[in-house]
C-alpha cells in the first residue's frame, strides 16, 4: 500500500508535467500552505524570477484575519495576488498546486484569483 508520501510526491510529479508542459510563454501561480499560513507567488520562469507575491503573513491580510489557515484567508490572498499580477501586466498564468488537492484553501485561493482577473 502507498503511503502519504508516496502519493504526495505523485501528484507532485503529475502537476510538474501538466505545468512544464503548458507554461511556454504564460507565467506559474504557484501556492504553499502551512497548518497556520497560505502564501502564493506568480512566477516568471524564463527569467528565473517571482514577479508577485502574496501571503497571510503580510501586515495588512493579519489585522483583517482571524487566522491564516483557513478559507476565508486564502480567498484574501487570492485577491490580493490577482490585484498585483494585473497591475504588472499578467493576467495568463498557469496555475502550480504542487502537490496539494484541488480542495479547501487552494481552491478558495484559486477561484479568488479568477475573480480578481487572472486567467487560467
Amino acid at each position: 500500500m502507498a503511503t502519504v508520501a508516496d502519493r504526495t510526491l505523485r501528484r507532485t510529479a503529475k502537476v510538474r508535467r501538466k505545468v512544464r508542459r503548458a507554461a511556454g510563454t504564460r507565467a506559474r501561480l504557484t501556492v504553499f500552505r502551512s497548518s497556520q499560513h497560505i502564501y502564493a507567488q506568480v512566477i516568471d520562469d524564463a527569467n528565473s524570477q517571482t514577479v508577485v507575491s502574496a501571503s497571510s503573513l503580510e501586515k495588512e491580510m493579519r489585522g483583517g484575519l482571524k487566522t491564516g489557515a483557513n478559507i476565508e484567508a486564502a480567498k484574501a490572498v487570492g485577491k490580493r495576488l490577482a490585484e498585483r499580477a494585473t497591475a504588472k501586466g499578467i493576467k495568463e498564468v498557469v496555475f502550480d498546486r504542487g502537490g496539494y488537492l484541488y480542495h479547501g484553501r487552494v481552491k478558495a485561493l484559486a477561484d479568488a484569483a479568477r475573480e480578481g482577473g487572472l486567467n487560467f
